[in-house]
């Protein structure tokens, strides 16, 4: 276990967030790196996937859903408009492998056809194959299934899925983003703790049944967690690769057991040979590196006891666990000469646009009562307040305020370089993203740049768990 969080943490390109590890049906470790915590939302990208695949499962359960019915029999709507021969043999089943017949992703070509219904769009654009014979990892195909669960049973994914899943399972507050109002994205936007996703893999793990009770049919797990249609290209490569050991009902095969994963390192891995699930959120874009760190140090922890190892080595590992944190920004905490030219001072793009984030228009600094730093950034006509230092810091500035519709939970880091330069960075504590800032006195200019660019565009003030 120290091996792997030596390896995550001395990765350069991995950012781990936090790490939740069952065994025998019991939590055998768990860690936040701060400023990320236990009870924090945490954007799950298309993990949100297997969420979705989820509450397919029990609409198909419940009669209200069959994986052999054509797509297009769920939208008599629009009947008269499909006309390939292809899009109307698409069954359930085909959309929720990834195997619709296109043979690459389609959802800008979707949008286009139909920016008003994402579903008319996608089944207006025509498979390239016959359906269920060809694997494209394809957003559609998940929007359309979580679509079909919406409007049969009248409700968004997250009410349909609070009774049957979040509740058993005791998951507490989700959020996901909608498209359109009233109809949860399904392929992505899911925001929930590293608990839920942890709840989640153990549900799989015990083929659906959870405390005595079978809440999803074992049928519909064995389903959802097998290879459908091979996605694997042949080459030597494509035998160490994770993505390409095959594809179920939105969940990934892997080398090891299977799995949900989302963008960047959101991981829902569930390994039945080791009767273990690894529930883990990061900011990565070396998402293979991470999976490898599991293999090649996690899975040889895993014997005959939950986690090996004497009591010192367990107390040992929980001390560890307790004090994770991310590395600070490094900086002073005050500018070393002349702090009053830069108390109120304010910048401006450098170049005069900031291409990471178009809508940042500039930046305010100023001087607060406490010996910190007010900040405030200008994002779409919209102003996000920041805090940095202060006597009661002790290395990241968190922010939970999100009593204010355009507030999001944020945690900063960092000083002066210079006299002349402040560096700092934001972290978006309910994604993986921060966004990394430096401030130029001499010329009044900011850079802003992404480590892990944001897949949802859209202002800072969206850089959160939607609120209802």
């Amino acid at each position: 276990m120290h091996a792997f969080l030596d390896a995550v943490e001395q990765a350069p390109q991995i950012e781990p967030h936090s790490l939740m590890i069952i065994r025998h049906g019991e939590l055998v470790a768990s860690g936040w790196w701060a400023p990320y915590s236990p009870d924090r939302l945490h954007l799950l990208y298309s993990l949100s996937k297997s969420f979705t695949s989820t509450a397919a499962g029990f609409a198909v359960a419940e009669g209200l859903v069959r994986l052999d019915d054509p797509v297009i029999s769920y939208f008599p709507e629009f009947e008269a408009d499909i006309t390939s021969p292809r899009s109307r043999s698409m069954l359930v089943r085909h959309i929720a492998a990834m195997a619709s017949g296109h043979v690459e992703e389609t959802l800008q070509r979707a949008i286009e056809a139909d920016p008003d219904d994402i579903v008319r769009g996608f089944l207006l654009v025509p498979p390239d194959r016959d359906p269920g014979t060809v694997f494209a990892y394809n957003q559609p195909c998940t929007y359309t299934l979580g679509a079909i669960v919406q409007k049969v049973t009248g409700q968004s994914l997250t009410d349909y899925l609070r009774p049957r899943l979040f509740e058993p399972l005791g998951i507490g507050e989700v959020a996901w983003q909608q498209r359109p109002a009233g109809r949860d994205l399904g392929f992505s936007g899911l925001h929930a703790t590293t608990d839920a996703i942890a709840r989640l893999g153990l549900l799989y793990l015990q083929e659906g049944s959870w405390e005595g009770k079978q809440l999803l049919p074992a049928a519909w797990v064995a389903e959802a967690t097998r290879s459908h249609v091979s996605n694997a290209d042949g080459t030597p490569d494509g035998v160490n690769s994770d993505w390409q050991q095959g594809y179920g009902f939105q969940f990934w095969m892997s080398r090891n057991g299977y799995r949900g994963d989302g963008a960047y390192g959101q991981f829902c891995v569930v390994l039945p040979e080791y009767d273990a699930v690894i529930a883990m959120t990061a900011a990565t874009v070396e998402m293979q590196a991470l999976l490898d760190a599991m293999w090649d140090h996690l899975l040889p922890a895993f014997g005959s006891a939950p986690l090996d190892g004497r009591e010192d080595d367990d107390a040992a590992l929980a001390e560890r666990l307790s004090r994770l944190a991310l590395p600070t920004v490094p900086g002073d905490a005050a500018p070393p000469a002349d702090a009053g030219a830069w108390s109120g001072a304010e910048f401006a793009p450098a170049g005069g646009a900031c291409a990471d984030q178009p809508s940042l228009t500039g930046i305010a600094v100023e001087s607060a009562e406490d010996g910190g730093w007010a900040i405030s950034l200008t994002d779409g006509g919209e102003r996000l307040e920041l805090r940095l230092g202060g006597k009661s810091s002790s290395g990241w500035t968190v922010d939970s305020d999100v009593a204010a519709a355009s507030a999001v939970p944020t945690a900063v880091s960092g000083g002066w370089t210079g006299k002349d330069t402040l560096t700092f960075d934001v972290v978006f504590l309910e994604t993986p993203h921060r966004l990394a800032v430096r401030c130029s006195l001499a010329d009044r200019t900011f850079t802003a740049t992404w480590p892990t660019v944001p897949l949802h565009n859209g202002p800072l003030s969206s850089m959160g768990a939607p609120r209802r």
